[in-house]
């Protein structure tokens, strides 16, 4: 098999040539987003990982997605800030503003439903997503009122006296980006992977499901930023 990848390479980077990696990452519990300029022998030696084992999982996905067409992601590289910024937007921050209420409900639910028997976990899992919840409805307004407006400012009038402004936001904006995956860390851990206990409910297994699609969907848009948007700006994470 042809090698794709090497262990020097970046994880973003992988991500942003191959988004299906996104998928094996998430198998093996690496943090391609909030860490995606780390090269991924990093993650292989913290964690103790079979480097040649993760390496055939990608070099085999990347030779699929070639020979079938299946990988048809946009090239987000070569497009332009606000082409970018508006994927973001209308994919992204509206899934988080549709989602976030209805999981806040079902978060609540379960743990008034099913309390008695699962409250340790049950208690730390609505704390800490409504802390997540909380954060990221501040993280949005900052990202669309603020950040976003700047750079496409900056696209269309390239003046040096905004970068400084615009890469000050960028810090924080990184640091709620570390703050939110380091979150959906714990609440991955607390739940075991997100498996529902027996005695489960179907409203206790579908809150899961959407924390687990949640996390996905979140890493995924911080990738976008941390690793494609704000380099591209002279920010590396």
């Amino acid at each position: 098999m042809k090698t794709v990848f090497t262990a020097s390479d970046k994880l973003g980077d992988i991500v942003s040539k191959l988004p299906k990696a996104s998928e094996i990452f998430k198998r093996y519990n690496i943090d391609f987003c909030c860490g995606g300029q780390r090269p991924l022998a990093a993650a292989i030696q913290e964690q103790n990982l079979n480097e040649g084992e993760i390496l055939a999982a990608l070099g085999k996905a990347y030779q699929e997605a070639e020979s079938v067409k299946q990988d048809t992601a946009k090239d987000w590289q070569q497009s332009s800030y606000s082409e970018l910024i508006d994927h973001i937007v209308n994919t992204h921050h509206a899934y988080l503003n549709q989602e976030l209420p209805r999981l806040s409900e079902n978060v609540t639910k379960i743990l008034r439903v099913h309390g008695a028997h699962h409250g340790a976990v049950l208690s730390k899992v609505h704390k800490l997503f409504h802390s997540l919840k909380m954060d990221l409805e501040q993280h949005l307004i900052k990202e669309e009122e603020i950040l976003f407006p700047m750079i496409k400012e900056y696209e269309k009038n390239p003046a040096d006296s905004l970068l400084p402004k615009i890469r000050e936001t960028i810090l924080d904006i990184e640091n709620e980006h570390t703050a939110a995956g380091d979150i959906l860390k714990e609440i991955r851990s607390i739940t075991e992977q997100y498996v529902s206990p027996e005695d489960a409910c179907t409203t206790f297994r579908l809150t899961y499901q959407k924390l687990e699609e949640l996390e996905s969907d979140l890493f995924q848009h911080i990738h976008l930023e941390n690793n494609i948007l704000f380099p591209r700006l002279g920010m590396q994470v």
